[in-house]
């Protein structure tokens, strides 16, 4: 029996609430993961989390969101698996370790939580538009670029 490879699951990072051009950002990284064949993991909420969904499901994509709350039905529609987790903010920990790799946007402390998770891990980190200054990441300029540059690093 030949055993196959799993699928690479990329984490994304950013915002619960987030304007029209970070969503557009989001979205398009959820589709590029998708197009990629990878896994879409987040925690499951609004803004960020929400679009990138949309994006990864748009193209047919699976997407993973890691609930803060115990109740499945906290999550957004664009959700494939809903893990309730009961623990807050606490879950940023799961989602930096879900991902081989981590994708951050703009977004505050919680943001920053789950950058500080994935290095700890050894997760590589990819910044879109943000977070660019902090040492152990990789900063780039476009969705598509930062989920190449995710997908390869996670294969390494």
């Amino acid at each position: 029996m030949t055993r196959r490879r799993p699928r690479v699951q990329v984490a994304i990072a950013g915002r619960g609430r987030c304007g029209r051009a970070t969503a557009r950002i989001a979205r398009t990284v959820g589709r590029e993961v998708a197009a990629a064949g990878a896994i879409l993991v987040c925690g499951g909420r609004g803004g960020v989390m929400a679009a990138a969904a949309a994006g990864a499901r748009a193209g047919g994509g699976i997407v993973v969101g890691i609930l803060p709350s115990a109740d499945p039905r906290s999550g957004n529609p664009h959700l494939t698996v809903r893990v309730p987790t009961g623990l807050g903010h606490a879950r940023n920990a799961l989602v930096a370790a879900a991902g081989d790799a981590l994708i951050a946007l703009d977004g505050a402390f919680g943001t920053m939580s789950e950058v500080a998770f994935a290095r700890v891990l050894g997760r590589p980190v990819v910044t879109l538009g943000a977070w660019r200054d902090l040492p152990g990441v990789v900063a780039v300029r476009t969705p598509r670029e930062a989920v190449r540059t995710a997908l390869a690093l996670a294969r390494r």
